[in-house]
């Protein structure tokens, strides 16, 4: 299977907080997920934790490489710009990752969100999202028991699975 192609500064283990989240089912394929990840004015209807969705310079509805976007998630409201972006094509997974960022000096947290969805042998589609986080407040997100990246990066995933289901029956 695939890993995440993480960049300089971002590498798990090496940041103040990481969380990784993955589901595999059967029954999808990683082109109906695709336009539920890549639109992400769609996120909020099945991912209660994201709102105000915009984009930046006239750029949307869609993602795609180099263009800046903006969400509110976790508390934090996010500016964002698309770092990797690969739609699904057959025998090679779905990238798309971003580079976000929220507050200035101490109180500033940058993160790189990477998604991977590949299609896997027996009908079976496998979603993986990973997060890395810097500065003050993914210290402060890594000592929380129960991890709210973990928890709210599964009800993303579920939510995700739930509304490609909801459309393609």
């Amino acid at each position: 299977m695939s890993d995440i192609i993480w960049p300089a500064g971002y590498v798990p283990g090496f940041t103040d907080n990481f969380c990784s989240n993955e589901m595999i089912v059967t029954g999808l394929t990683a082109a109906e997920i695709w336009p539920f990840l890549n639109i992400p004015t769609r996120w909020p209807t099945y991912y209660p934790n994201s709102a105000d969705v915009r984009f930046h310079d006239g750029k949307g509805p869609e993602l795609e490489a180099d263009v800046r976007f903006f969400f509110s998630t976790f508390g934090f409201p996010v500016e964002a710009q698309v770092v990797e972006h690969v739609a699904p094509v057959v025998g090679q997974p779905a990238r798309v990752a971003w580079h976000g960022w929220s507050g200035e000096g101490a109180d500033r947290l940058d993160v790189h969100h990477a998604w991977l969805i590949e299609d896997l042998s027996g009908g079976r589609v496998r979603i993986l999202t990973q997060e890395t986080q810097n500065g003050a407040p993914a210290k402060e997100l890594a000592k929380a028991n129960p991890n709210p990246m973990i928890n709210g990066h599964q009800d993303w995933l579920v939510g995700l699975v739930a509304a490609v289901r909801g459309v393609t029956g």
